[in-house]
């Protein structure tokens, strides 16, 4: 990762104050409280890796509070903060959940008023996330930030050593690479929340929690040719008879949500430059289509053009 900032070799008076000012200005306006008296450490690192800004923080123990006032200066509210713990312990509390981060544990915070505090020798990882790839999937951001993701969870385990390797390994992978990868990371991250929205969950609202889940398998399995609703309901641990309901209740049908999805995911890609070197059948299989002439047809029976019409017309109009 790119080193921006570092208080090794300032005055122990200027450290501080120059690292308050610099978070304010790279993350979120907050007020910074330092817990104890002793030498102050701090060190900002960051990284692109496809659409994702990455910044590694180390630092001693603080009190760090976004304020309603600091909240509505925030320029960035299209945006929501996956924090990744690496090192020490911190504990957060927002929207009414209080909760500890240990290494390898994960948790959402959303810009709106929200209390971090870091223990000595703490570090952890900021991912700048599109709000609505989660709430997409997940529903708003008030259902689980500040709910921490823990690492004995296996999808968050995976999530965030996978994270850690595609930041290590970027300037490996090509620039579409990295673009897919950063979008596998997000699915897993959206996988992993999922998983633990099911445990928190009371039994009123489980039947929206296992709908979300099923969305977030279906996210992260758009390419498997063989996803169909018998296979999604025994990935959520529910009967089909179960997902079948809960998705009518919402005035769906599993497999149209399943297709929708996989045109949605192809329209992305056909109008995004970074994949113009796939061709139409590549693109189509990699979207979970058997088949380029299944894709066509459905395709122009969703947009009214075929995937090359349609390619060519989104890319024309990229400035």
């Amino acid at each position: 990762m790119h080193p921006v900032f570092s208080t090794t070799g300032l005055h122990p008076q200027n450290g501080f104050k120059q690292w308050r000012e610099l978070l304010a200005e790279r993350l979120v306006p907050i007020e910074l409280e330092r817990l104890n008296d002793g030498p102050f450490q701090g060190t900002l690192e960051v990284s692109e890796v496809g659409p994702l800004h990455v910044s590694r923080l180390t630092q001693s123990a603080l009190r760090c509070e976004t304020t309603p006032a600091a909240a509505r200066r925030h320029d960035r509210a299209g945006m929501v903060v996956v924090l990744v713990k690496l090192a020490g312990l911190s504990t957060s509390s927002q929207d009414g959940r209080d909760a500890v981060q240990r290494p390898g544990d994960l948790v959402v915070l959303d810009h709106r008023p929200c209390l971090l505090t870091t223990h000595m020798d703490s570090q952890a990882l900021f991912l700048e996330v599109p709000r609505e790839r989660l709430e997409h999937v997940l529903g708003s951001t008030r259902l689980y930030a500040g709910l921490s993701i823990g690492a004995e969870l296996a999808s968050t385990t995976l999530a965030t050593n996978f994270l850690r390797e595609l930041i290590r390994l970027r300037r490996q992978l090509t620039p579409d690479g990295t673009i897919r990868m950063a979008e596998i990371g997000m699915d897993l991250i959206v996988a992993s929340i999922a998983e633990r929205m099911a445990q928190e969950a009371p039994r009123s609202t489980h039947g929206s929690v296992v709908v979300q889940r099923a969305k977030a398998y279906v996210e992260a399995h758009l390419g498997d040719l063989t996803l169909d609703p018998p296979q999604l309901a025994a990935a959520v641990g529910v009967s089909l008879r179960r997902l079948q309901e809960l998705f009518h209740e919402r005035d769906r049908h599993i497999s149209d949500y399943i297709w929708e999805r996989r045109l949605t995911r192809a329209a992305e890609r056909l109008a995004d430059p970074a994949c113009v070197h796939l061709s139409i059948g590549m693109l189509a299989y990699g979207c979970g289509f058997a088949s380029q002439a299944h894709f066509a047809r459905r395709f122009k029976d969703r947009h009214g053009m075929t995937p090359r019409t349609y390619r060519q017309a989104a890319l024309l109009s990229v400035p």
